[in-house]
Order: structure tokens, then C-alpha cells, then sequence
């Protein structure tokens, strides 16, 4: 422990320090003694924010205990303070500071888009939008997603198809059969008519059903007064089957608002945030989330943490992604240079609300408590997780006092017919697994299938920074050696029988290890779960847990995740090694083309790195195909 008189000296130093920073916007981290990150911050003015942290009265005792650990800081200056927000978002993300509120990064939300062909198609889609196509959303859900275009194949009959199938089309298809297109594909209604379904559809989503109705009304009336009543039938029906969907939307509001609800509860030591979409009027569902790093305080004042945990929420979710000109939430904040970071990053003002009223009161509650129900069911399994681990503990007769401590990392190998081989590792910690810990391993250099190299292989490039040296572990500290691969795991579960524990057995052997932290998990009879053994190597028998068993609960899950996670990296891994056909399913890219494009670029990896000019420059290769091979490349 540092002394008095040293941690003065730091603490004079960190004031010293402040009283030389800008009034200018920029970001802040803070370091303790092992110079690991604490605190990443943002300020409009540096210098009156970071002083701050340094009165003498700290309303916050969460935030008291931190400023007592700091001891350095650093500072960047930036132009603006919503370029401050996207820098300190991206450190967080990349540095996961242990006294920042951590969202996960879920930015892939999906899209309902309409192209911009001569016969438009609605499809889904998640990934970066351009001006070129017509996209609507975000959708907090593939579920509202597919619901809408359900809609719009029901009242405005849009194709879906590819193009490989629409211009392949010589009678329609079982779509149009059942009413669910109107068959543009072999010339069932005119180009025309088509584009007008299109354009009402778009305005079906942006929450105008009154223009809709009083067009489709016009223009029966005018297939009627032409006396071509079949066609004004058809309209007829489209009307009713419009009446009826926005009869049935007990989620109608009136106006075409885009609005998000955001309701914030904490309990029991952590936190859950309900974000509701509203697009056009049009209520879409919700989504749950549920930050990390959350050390709730009953000393705190009373609602602050829910404030910190919304302020969090804002400023990471809405960084890169679509925000609405009207928030309404359940927590009143207090965060003007946030809010006014939002509008400069948005370019439009933001309308925060805190006490609706009507339907915009229904939809606060029904976010409140959609916030509630998530939050009791995630404490209900971390309940359950806790009792797992305990049970694994007693089992495997651990000795460790703080649970949460228990680290287990779970190795399994994969390959298609000893093809693209790979070995996955993943992490158990914390009572839940640690996605962003886990790791793959490209095995090389074994003879296809060998299972048994493979594991060893992948075994020794994880744990030669724990071999025994002159009875000190000496740990290698270099710098390509991330953090938590420095972390020797309590249980080292092996997927396989003898044969794979053997060689795990030889592995930390040679580099003289615990043999009691190897833990075999042998298939049972006809591969049936329940039926699993654990096999040992350090002179301990086999154990059979039986299907009741919370330990082989727990070790089933991990194992499965561990497997889980080898086979998708060896099917990206096979995919890559074949992904020259990419450029064949792009229409217009035949051999020639696709022969250009990997000799002008070294190969398929150069092609998705061009972009649109530099594919412009290949022989063959026009502006709107340049476009078509940069969109569908990514």
C-alpha cells in the first residue's frame, strides 16, 4: 500500500496537473497504481470537469472511492464535444473501464429496405445504409421486421423474390396464387401501377394512412367511372384489407412520429434498460439491456444511479445510430452537454420527455414494466447460475472463497472432414460466460483429422507462458500477450475422452502444471446429455453426475458454447478459403470480370477493401456495379 505521504504527492500532483487544462471540450482517463484505466470521461470544458473529481465533498460514494485510486491521468483535446462523445465511447468499448457504466455493443439492428429497381423488392436487411435504396427502421427486432413486410405482401402485394428468380419468371409464382403479389415479375399490373403500391407501401411506413386511403379511394373511383369495375375491385380490396390492419394496430397514435421510450430500473445490484421504437406512428416492440459494471450503492442518493446508467445508455447506443427527435423516459436527467453533444452529432433538436400523457403515458408503462419483467427474469438466472457454480465447486472439491473468482475455459476442436481445422477456446467467469474472452486458433501443420494434434497444438500455444522455470512460473509479459490470457484458469475442461485428456495431461506435464485443474468431459452412451463423465489425470476416478446434476449442468452449457463457437469459426474459416464465388453470385460479374477484379486487387480480400472509385477502375466495371460489388462485399 502506497504511503500517506506518497499518496499526497499524487494527489498534489493530479491538482497541479488540472490546473494547467484548457476550457476546451475533449476526453479524460483516469489510471491507478498498475496503470489499468478506471474512469473514461467526456467534458465541454475540461479543466471544470475534471476539477470536479477533486472537491473535497463528493456526492457520489461510487465515484469517491474511485477518484482515491487514481494516479495519473491523460487528456485529449477534440473540436467539439460530439466529437468528444464518439472518442469516449470508443475508449470505453475498447478499454472497459472498471468505473464505467458498460453497454454491450448491439449496434446491428435490422432494416426493412426497398430498391431502387424498376420493379422494386422489399427485403430485410442489417448493415450500413446508403442514399441509393430506400430503408425504414431501425426495427428493435427480426420479428418486427418480417411482421411489417407480412403487412405490406398483404395489402400492397410487393415481391420479395431475388433477382435471379424475378428475371427468370415465366408464369407467377405461389405468392401470387395466395394474394400476396401482384406478379410484376410476368407483367400481371403495369409498371406504373406497381410503383404506385411502392410508393404507398413507403408511406404505409412512415405512418401516413390517411394519404393512402384517399389515393387508393381516387383511383377506385376512377377505374370505376372508366368501367373497369375488376380493377376497381381489386383496389376495393386493398382498402379493406388497409382498414382492417389499422383497426387491428391497437398501437395507432396519430401524425407520423419517430419516438423511442427508454425506461431505466435497477435492483439487486443491477440494471436493465427497455428501449421501445416507435417509426411512423407505428409501435415495434422492445429490446432489453443490461449494462456492465453496475456497482449499485445503497448510500447513493436516490436515483442516481438509474440517471448514470441512462446517461450511459445515451451517450453508447445513440454515438453511431439513428436517433429520434422525441425521447420520452421514466428518469428525469440532468445532462445538458449530452443532450446538446446528441443534436450536434444529429443535426436536428431532441424533445426529452418525462410525464407524457395518453398513449405516449401507455407506452412509458408498458416499457416500465417490460424493464421490470427482464430485470426479475435475468436476477432469477444469475440465481440459478450462482447455485451452478456452487455445485461445480463442491464436485470438483475447490477450494475458493469468492465464486465469482471460479475461472474455466473450455477447449474444443473442429473441422469439416479435416478441412479449415480450428480449436476454440471459451470462458467461463463471473457466473456467466465472457464472450469477449473467448478465442479461436488456426491449427497448422497436423495431418487432417487428427484430433488428438489439434488439442495439443492449441493447448500449448495457450499455456507456454505458464511453463515452470526452475520451480518459479515465470508468466511471459510481452506485449502481444493480451491481459486475460496472463490469467492461469482454476479448471481446464478438455471436450473429449482418455484420448484428448492424455494429451492435456502430457502438455502441462512438459511444462510442469497443476494436473489437478485438467477435466475430461466424456460423451455418454449414444451421445445422450445426462450421460456425461468427467475424467481426471491426476489419479482422481471418473465421476458420472447423473441428469439431475447442477455441476454437469453448468460443464454441459460451457461445453456446448465451447463447441458452438469452434464450429462457427471453422464454417468462416471453410467459407473464406471458398469465397471467390462471392463475386459470381453478384449479377453482371462473369469469369472475366471476377478474373480482373483478383488480379487488379491480389485477390478477394483486396476487393472488399476497394472502394468504389478504385473498382471503377477495372476494365468492365461501371459506376452502379462498382456500388452493387462494394454494398454486397460488406
Amino acid at each position: 500500500m502506497p504511503k500517506v505521504n506518497e499518496l499526497n504527492e499524487i494527489r498534489a500532483s493530479l491538482v497541479a496537473l488540472v490546473g494547467q487544462l484548457p476550457h476546451l471540450p475533449g476526453v479524460y482517463r483516469y489510471f491507478d497504481a498498475h496503470d489499468q484505466v478506471l474512469y473514461v470521461g467526456k467534458a465541454r470544458d475540461l479543466k471544470k470537469r475534471v476539477s470536479s473529481y477533486f472537491l473535497k465533498n463528493l456526492s457520489s460514494p461510487r465515484i469517491a472511492m474511485m477518484v482515491e485510486k487514481i494516479h495519473r491521468m491523460e487528456t485529449t483535446v477534440t473540436r467539439s464535444e460530439a466529437e468528444a462523445l464518439i472518442l469516449e465511447n470508443n475508449l470505453i468499448k475498447a478499454l472497459k473501464p472498471k468505473y464505467n457504466i458498460l453497454f454491450r455493443d448491439d449496434k446491428s439492428y435490422p432494416y426493412l429496405k426497398i430498391t431502387n429497381e424498376a420493379s422494386p423488392r422489399m427485403t430485410y436487411y442489417r448493415g450500413a445504409v446508403d442514399k441509393k435504396h430506400q430503408y425504414f427502421g431501425p426495427f428493435p427486432s427480426t420479428w418486427a421486421v418480417k411482421e411489417s413486410m407480412q403487412l405490406l405482401q398483404k395489402i400492397f402485394l410487393l415481391r420479395n423474390c431475388e433477382d435471379s428468380v424475378f428475371l427468370n419468371r415465366t408464369r407467377p409464382c405461389l405468392l401470387h396464387q395466395i394474394q400476396r403479389c401482384s406478379a410484376p415479375c410476368v407483367g400481371k399490373i403495369s409498371e406504373q401501377d406497381y410503383l404506385a403500391d411502392v410508393e404507398n407501401a413507403a408511406r404505409f411506413l412512415r405512418g401516413r394512412p390517411t394519404e393512402i386511403m384517399q389515393s387508393l379511394e381516387t383511383k377506385m373511383y376512377d377505374f370505376s367511372s372508366r368501367l373497369e369495375f375488376e380493377s376497381a375491385a381489386m383496389v376495393r380490396n386493398q382498402m379493406a384489407a388497409l382498414s382492417k390492419v389499422l383497426h387491428q394496430q391497437s398501437m395507432e397514435t396519430s401524425g407520423d412520429a419517430d419516438i423511442d421510450i427508454l425506461a431505466v430500473v435497477v435492483e439487486g445490484g443491477r440494471a436493465c434498460v427497455n428501449l421501445a421504437m416507435v417509426r411512423g406512428g407505428r409501435h415495434l416492440g422492445d429490446r432489453s439491456y443490461f449494462p456492465a459494471a453496475v456497482e449499485y450503492s445503497q448510500a447513493a442518493l436516490e436515483g442516481e444511479m438509474e440517471r448514470e446508467v441512462l446517461s450511459a445508455f445515451l451517450a453508447q447506443h445513440y454515438v453511431d445510430q439513428f436517433i429520434p427527435a422525441q425521447l420520452i423516459m421514466n428518469v428525469e436527467l440532468d445532462a445538458p452537454e449530452l443532450m446538446l453533444a446528441l443534436m450536434e452529432q444529429c443535426g436536428h433538436r431532441i424533445q426529452c420527455s418525462y410525464q407524457p400523457q395518453e398513449q405516449r403515458r401507455a407506452w412509458l408503462d408498458m416499457a416500465i414494466k417490460g424493464a421490470k419483467l427482464s430485470l426479475a427474469r435475468a436476477l432469477t438466472e444469475q440465481g440459478a447460475q450462482q447455485l451452478r457454480t456452487r455445485a461445480l465447486v463442491d464436485v470438483l472439491e475447490l477450494e475458493v472463497e469468492d465464486l465469482s473468482t471460479l475461472r474455466v475455459e473450455c477447449f474444443d476442436i473442429s473441422h469439416t472432414q479435416g478441412e479449415a481445422t480450428q480449436a476454440s477456446c471459451v470462458v467461463f467467469h463471473h457466473h456467466a460466460m465472457q464472450h469477449g474472452e473467448y478465442r479461436r486458433f488456426n491449427i497448422k501443420d497436423i495431418t487432417g483429422g487428427d484430433d488428438y494434434a489439434a488439442m495439443r497444438q492449441v493447448l500449448q500455444r495457450r499455456f507456454e507462458a505458464f511453463s515452470v522455470v526452475e520451480n518459479q512460473a515465470e508468466i511471459v509479459s510481452e506485449s502481444n500477450v493480451k491481459e486475460n490470457e496472463r490469467v492461469m484458469p482454476d479448471i481446464v475442461l478438455i471436450d473429449g475422452g482418455k484420448g484428448q485428456v492424455e494429451v492435456a495431461r502430457q502438455v502441462f506435464a512438459e511444462y510442469g502444471l497443476d494436473l489437478s485443474l485438467i477435466v475430461g468431459v466424456a460423451k455418454g452412451e449414444g451421445r445422450r446429455v445426462g450421460l456425461e463423465t468427467l475424467v481426471f489425470v491426476d489419479g482422481r476416478e471418473s465421476k458420472e453426475l447423473g441428469k439431475e446434476s447442477a455441476a454437469l449442468m453448468l460443464i454441459a452449457q460451457i461445453r456446448d458454447e465451447a463447441h458452438r463457437f469452434a464450429i462457427t469459426g471453422m464454417r468462416a474459416k471453410r467459407a473464406k478459403a471458398r469465397q471467390t464465388s462471392r463475386l459470381e453470385e453478384i449479377e453482371g460479374i462473369g469469369p472475366k470480370r471476377r478474373q480482373r477484379l483478383l488480379t487488379r486487387f491480389g485477390g478477394i480480400k483486396g476487393v472488399e477493401e476497394a472502394s468504389v472509385e478504385d473498382l471503377m477502375t477495372v476494365e468492365g466495371i461501371s459506376k452502379s456495379l462498382a456500388e452493387e460489388i462494394y454494398q454486397r462485399l460488406r
